[in-house]
């Protein structure tokens, strides 16, 4: 039995990792094609992230979106839910739930509606377009972190700095908002690596005028399949265990997962 749990956990562990094993030799293959097993070995095709513009200019533009929008998101978020968590109204709650229906709705319905309202006014192909739907879109993610975060704040602390004087915007400064912080940090962090990769919202609110480095790996496909974007592939995956890793570090992983302190 022990053999056979040991065997089934192996498959299990290669079924999850196997992908990704894949993806990190094709990207240092050597020839200009993607190849398993791979014809060589060179660090060429990320070179060419940094070196060839147009990967260049895609890479910046997504990190400039997705640090935008997240910090839109979370700006947005924490005045929300604090408010949320200190009336207990019910047109507070209602104010919750409108924040969050967004990220419930599938990605290509809230990108037709972004797609509508900036046409409608005018906005084309702009990249402030992305930011804004990108905030819209991911802000149930920092709302809800940020209010995991005020639920943990104890009322007693609150108590006491009101007893020593404290008025309303020092409580909040000093007491609630050093508890908050470590949730909205991860509230913007889950914003920021799910904007870096998102494709269908970006490509429909800016087309092809601002290429993100989703827009620009499906273009590329059209002429063919490098090892560059095997390359972006394992440079996006750096980025996702490095951010999720300061979630990790700096935040309340376990309840932000839903498990009990």
């Amino acid at each position: 039995m022990k053999l056979l749990r040991n065997a089934y956990l192996a498959i299990f562990a290669i079924y999850l990792i196997g992908p990704i094993f894949v993806i990190i030799a094709v990207s240092f293959n050597a020839k200009k094609f993607l190849a398993f097993p791979p014809r060589g070995f060179s660090f060429r095709w990320y070179a060419e992230i940094f070196v060839d513009s147009g990967w260049f200019n895609s890479l910046i533009s997504s990190l400039l979106i997705a640090i935008t929008s997240a910090i839109l998101a979370v700006l947005i978020a924490l005045p929300v839910a604090y408010a949320v968590w200190k009336s207990g109204l019910r047109y507070a709650k209602a104010l919750f739930s409108l924040g969050v229906a967004p990220f419930i709705l599938p990605p290509v319905i809230m990108a037709l509606a972004f797609l509508l309202l900036f046409s409608s006014i005018g906005m084309n192909g702009l990249m402030i377009n992305v930011i804004i739907a990108h905030a819209m879109f991911l802000l149930a993610l920092p709302l809800v972190t940020i209010s995991l975060g005020l639920e943990s704040v104890d009322r007693a602390l609150i108590e006491a700095a009101q007893t020593m004087g404290a008025d309303g915007k020092t409580v909040f400064r000093t007491v609630i908002l050093p508890i908050a912080a470590p949730f909205a940090f991860a509230g913007f962090a889950f914003c920021f690596v799910l904007s870096l990769n998102e494709y269908i919202i970006a490509l429909m609110t800016v087309g092809f005028t601002v290429e993100t480095l989703p827009i620009k790996i499906f273009n590329a496909l059209r002429y063919g399949y490098t090892p560059v974007i095997a390359s972006i592939a394992v440079l996006f995956l750096i980025i996702n265990v490095v951010v999720f890793s300061l979630i990790a570090k700096f935040s309340n992983l376990s309840r932000i997962l839903g498990a009990m302190d």
